[in-house]
C-alpha cells in the first residue's frame, strides 16, 4: 500500500484527503515511478471542483506530473531501468508515493537539476512547447505576449520565448508579479492600470498571443494582434464562449487555435515528449530556461496547497513533497 491524497467528493480544498491505496502495477509500455515530488497545477484544482474528469481508464487521483526512480518496469519497456531518474507527464495519480505512466511520457531529469525542479517541469514544458513551439511557430524577432506571465505556465512561456529571441510581454496583476516577469526578460504589463492592447498596438501588435483567460480577454487579443498574427488559447479562466467579428480574422489574415493536453492521445503526447528532449532539455541544462518556485507543502498539506494556487498569490510553481 502507499500513502495518497484523494478527492473525497467534489468541491473546494477541504475535499482533499489523505488515505491509502494499492501500489499501481506497470501494464504493457507503462512504468512505476517512485515519487520524490509531484507539481501542483490548475487542471488538479478543476478535478477536485468537478469540472475536469480524468479520461477513461486513469487513475482519479489527481496529479499530473512529477519526478522521483523508475520502481518497475513493464513489459516492453527497454528505454528505461529501475532506478532511473524521471519526470513524467502523468494521466493522474500524482498526489501519491508512485504513480504509473506510459515509458514514452517519462523524461530523464536534465543533468544538473534536482527532484523537486525537475518534478514542476512537464506539465507546464508539454503545454508550452507543444502550443508556443509546435503548434504556433514562434520565430526569432517576433513579439510575444504571455497572460498571466507570473504563473508556471507564464514563466515557463517566458523563458522559451526569449531562448528562441523573442521580444517577449507579460501581463500580470501586482507590482511582485510584474517584477518577477521582468527579471525572467518580459516587458511587464500591470493589467490593473494600463491596457495590453495600447502596448501591443504601439509596439506593431503581437505576433503571437498565450491565452488562459478567454472571455473578455478573447476580443482584446484580437485587437492586440499585429496583421498574421496567431492566437492560442489554453485555457478560459473567464469562460469559453465569447461573440466576435470574424471579419477582422479575416482581413487581417489571424490565426486563432488552441489545445488542452489531457485528453490528448498518447502518440501525440509521446511526440512531444520527444521534442521536448530533443531542443528543450539542452536549454535547460545549460540554464537558458529554469523552474520558478513559489512554495512546497507536505503531500498530506495538498489542500493548502490548492488554497494557495486558489489565492491567485503565487509566483512559479507550486510543490508537494511526496518522499
Amino acid at each position: 500500500m502507499m500513502r495518497a491524497v484523494e478527492i473525497v467528493t467534489p468541491g473546494g480544498p477541504d475535499a482533499l484527503r489523505q488515505c491509502l491505496r494499492p501500489v499501481p502495477v506497470p501494464g504493457q509500455g507503462e512504468i512505476v515511478i517512485r515519487l520524490a515530488y509531484a507539481g501542483v497545477n490548475r487542471p488538479d484544482a478543476l478535478q477536485r471542483a468537478g469540472a475536469y474528469a480524468p479520461p477513461s481508464g486513469a487513475s482519479p487521483l489527481p496529479g499530473l506530473e512529477g519526478a522521483g526512480h523508475v520502481a518497475a518496469v513493464g513489459a516492453g519497456v527497454t528505454e528505461w531501468v529501475e532506478g532511473d531518474r524521471v519526470c513524467a507527464l502523468l494521466p493522474g495519480g500524482g498526489y501519491a508515493e508512485y504513480a504509473v505512466c506510459l515509458a514514452q511520457h517519462a523524461l530523464p531529469v536534465p543533468a544538473g537539476v534536482s527532484l523537486r525542479d525537475a518534478a514542476c517541469l512537464p506539465e507546464t514544458a508539454f503545454t508550452v512547447w507543444s502550443n508556443v513551439v509546435m503548434r504556433a511557430a514562434l520565430r526569432a524577432g517576433e513579439r510575444f505576449l504571455v497572460h498571466g506571465g507570473s504563473s508556471g505556465i507564464g514563466t515557463m512561456a517566458i523563458q522559451v520565448a526569449r531562448a528562441l529571441g523573442a521580444r517577449v510581454f507579460a501581463t500580470a496583476g501586482t507590482p511582485e508579479k510584474c517584477a518577477a516577469c521582468e527579471g525572467l526578460g518580459a516587458v511587464a504589463i500591470n493589467h490593473r492600470d494600463a491596457d495590453f492592447v495600447k502596448v501591443l498596438r504601439g509596439e506593431g501588435g503581437a505576433n503571437l498571443i498565450l491565452d488562459m483567460v478567454g472571455g473578455s480577454y478573447v476580443e482584446r487579443n484580437i485587437k492586440a494582434l499585429a496583421d498574421d498574427g496567431r492566437l492560442v488559447n489554453i485555457a478560459f479562466l473567464q469562460g469559453p464562449k465569447v461573440e466576435l467579428n470574424l471579419a477582422q480574422v479575416m482581413v487581417r489574415r489571424l490565426t486563432l487555435t488552441g489545445s488542452t493536453l489531457r485528453p490528448q492521445s498518447d502518440a501525440a503526447k509521446a511526440e512531444i515528449a520527444r521534442d521536448l528532449r530533443a531542443h528543450l532539455w539542452p536549454l535547460i541544462e545549460a540554464g537558458a530556461v529554469r523552474v520558478v518556485h513559489d512554495s512546497e507543502f507536505a503531500l498530506a498539506d495538498a489542500a493548502h496547497a490548492h488554497a494557495r494556487m486558489e489565492s491567485g498569490a503565487h509566483i512559479g510553481k507550486i510543490v508537494l513533497k511526496v518522499a
